[in-house]
């Protein structure tokens, strides 16, 4: 290197020197970027996507809201709006309606409590649904989603003060209106859709009513409130029907006119009354797997527009009920036939005209006793006069059975025979039993079915309506049950004693004595889980029945009635028998001669 480079190289590194002293910047230290730069970033994309996101959602309810107003035609004015809830209440009943179809959303019975003491709400939009629709030109239309204008109004009807809403819903130069009267007492509710000037929006004068309900548990015993919830129905040809009042499901689709519908469970009943009628029906009903509601019900009903119509929301009160419409009392079982006339006529008009006297139950079911056992005292005396003479008779059957042994057709006709000489009827003992037993019977359907024995207490039983448990088992009986009835107990007890002081009175040998015994036992089991009331009105009948016959007794000579029986016997000594008479033993004979061919010809075989 010479002299001129080695110059040149020493300026060219002062020059490098020199400037990065004086005009080269600091280094700056190289960072990673910050987590709020990377979130920072993340989040205005998150919300650029959430912009598209909302964007569509805003598109699709725009479309929906499309279709809708297509669908609901003229209607969709109506469609929004703020809702309201009114109030129709009076001493009984207290009903909230919306101006959001100007429906029911809520009825409360006010002077009743379910078994744990809550409101009773026999009604309510949350578990169920009352849904009019009407036949536009574009389909069907639901009420329930239009907004009404409402009216609130107090009138007189028949000089009897009316509660009364009226929604409105004005389409173009058209109108519908719902019109909601309530009465000052009582447990209905008229109401009627009425229609102007839309002639040209609406295909039909029908309406589809759509009513559906879980119908929730009202009493502590859930098995007796399924049995005794189902759906029934009255035809204006007066044919009354029901569903099934097992747990099984049941539908049935009714094409011809209807007077009424009710949702009937054990002590309350939801109906809708046509004031004409009401054109068809498609009734169903189900029970729920779990204990979330007793069944569920519903009913899709065809009315004529403009057709008036009663709801009833109330108790099973038969002479309530008997008010309302025509047959609508037969949501209260009073049972068959001759059964339900003695209920009808003569027990529930004893039972409400002792009401008027005594407040505790358990005192009116001691005085029915004794009222209905001093009507039937003539039957008694005859029956057990009847047996006397069966009795006082003995001897002499006792010598046919051992005359004449194993020949039943034999002993049969000289049985006859002689209850014909000595003036006895075998049957004589029997038949006022049998006259008695319709009253008996009616008290399986009264007492079960009697409101006016909700929620009352008794001696120990909490409630007349339900069993009386003085001891819960922790296992079940089949048949039995998981508790201890006292009032059932006592019941069988008092009809075992019964038996064996009436065995004393009878000819009973065998089988047809012990029978006695065994029947209590069986309705001990049948029992158990019945009404208190019931068990307790048997108990006070069977020791009323055994006091009866007791006294009777005494005031009975088997001597003089043995002497009558002579008198007859001398009397009918050659005594012709009776046409009546001879046609029993000749059936008898023919009984007897139809056993015996195949005796006869199995011989001639061998």
């Amino acid at each position: 290197m010479d002299r001129n480079q080695a110059t040149g190289l020493i300026l060219f590194a002062a020059v490098i020197l020199v400037y990065s002293l004086f005009f080269a910047s600091e280094p700056q230290p190289v960072s990673e970027p910050s987590r709020d730069s990377t979130t920072q970033v993340q989040s205005k994309a998150d919300d650029d996507d959430n912009l598209d996101q909302g964007d569509t959602d805003v598109l699709r309810d725009s479309i929906r809201k499309e279709q809708t107003r297509q669908r609901f035609g003229d209607f969709s004015s109506l469609l929004e709006g703020d809702e309201q809830n009114y109030v129709l209440e009076n001493e009984n009943l207290r009903i909230v309606l919306s101006n959001k179809g100007g429906e029911i959303q809520q009825v409360e019975l006010k002077n009743f409590k379910t078994y744990d003491q809550q409101p009773l709400i026999l009604f309510d939009q949350e578990y169920g649904e009352l849904e009019y629709e009407i036949n536009s030109r574009q389909g069907k239309i639901s009420l329930n989603d239009l907004f009404f204008s409402v009216e609130e109004d107090r009138t007189e009807v028949d000089g009897v003060p009316v509660q009364q809403l009226t929604f409105t819903a004005n389409v173009g130069s058209g109108s519908l209106s719902r019109t909601y009267s309530l009465a000052g007492s009582g447990y209905e509710l008229d109401h009627v859709l009425q229609r102007s000037g839309l002639d040209d929006l609406v295909a039909d004068d029908l309406l589809t009513v759509n009513w559906s309900s879980e119908l929730k548990k009202l009493e502590e015993d859930m098995e007796e409130s399924r049995r005794k919830t189902y759906m029934n129905f009255f035809t204006l040809d007066e044919d009354y029907d029901y569903l099934t009042t097992g747990d099984s499901e049941d539908a049935q689709q009714v094409g011809e006119p209807l007077k009424w519908v009710a949702f009937k469970q054990r002590f309350f009943t939801s109906g809708i009354i046509a004031r004409n009628q009401i054109n068809g029906a498609n009734l169903a009903q189900e029970t729920p797997l779990d204990a979330s509601a007793v069944k569920h019900m519903y009913a899709t009903l065809s009315l004529p527009v403009n057709e008036e119509v009663a709801y009833y929301f109330g108790p099973n009160n038969y002479k309530i009920l008997k008010q309302v419409a025509p047959e609508f009392d037969k949501n209260v079982d009073m049972g068959y036939v001759l059964v339900s006339w003695v209920n009808k006529y003569i027990i529930v008009n004893l039972f409400h005209w002792l009401e008027n006297f005594f407040d505790n139950y358990g005192v009116i079911i001691i005085l029915i006793v004794f009222i209905i056992k001093l009507f039937l005292l003539p039957l008694t005396y005859k029956s057990y006069i009847g047996m006397a003479k069966m009795r006082v008779i003995k001897p002499e059957i006792d010598e046919l059975k051992e005359k004449y042994g194993e020949d039943q057709t034999k002993m049969q006709q000289e049985q006859m025979k002689l209850f014909s000489q000595l003036g006895v009827s075998p049957i004589s003992g029997c038949l006022p039993m049998v006259l008695q037993m319709p009253f008996l019977l009616a008290m399986f359907f009264f007492f079960p079915n009697s409101i006016e024995l909700r929620q009352e207490s008794f001696l120990w039983a909490h409630d007349l309506s339900t069993y009386d448990s003085i001891l819960n088992l922790p296992f079940t009986i089949p048949f039995y049950g998981s508790h201890v009835s006292l009032f059932t107990l006592l019941m069988t007890l008092s009809q075992i004693a019964y038996t064996h002081f009436n065995n004393q009175l009878t000819t009973a040998q065998g089988p047809m004595k012990n029978i006695g015994y065994i029947m209590p036992v069986v309705f001990m089991f049948v029992l158990n889980s019945f009404p208190a009331a019931l068990s307790f009105y048997y108990f006070v009948s069977n020791m009323v029945t055994f006091g009866q016959q007791a006294l009777i007794k005494q005031f009975v000579d088997d001597d003089k009635i043995r002497q009558k029986v002579e008198e007859s016997k001398a009397k009918n000594a050659n005594k012709k028998k009776s046409k009546f008479q001879m046609r029993i033993e000749q059936a008898m004979k023919a009984a007897e001669n139809k056993k015996a061919e195949p005796k006869k010809k199995k011989g001639k075989q061998k």
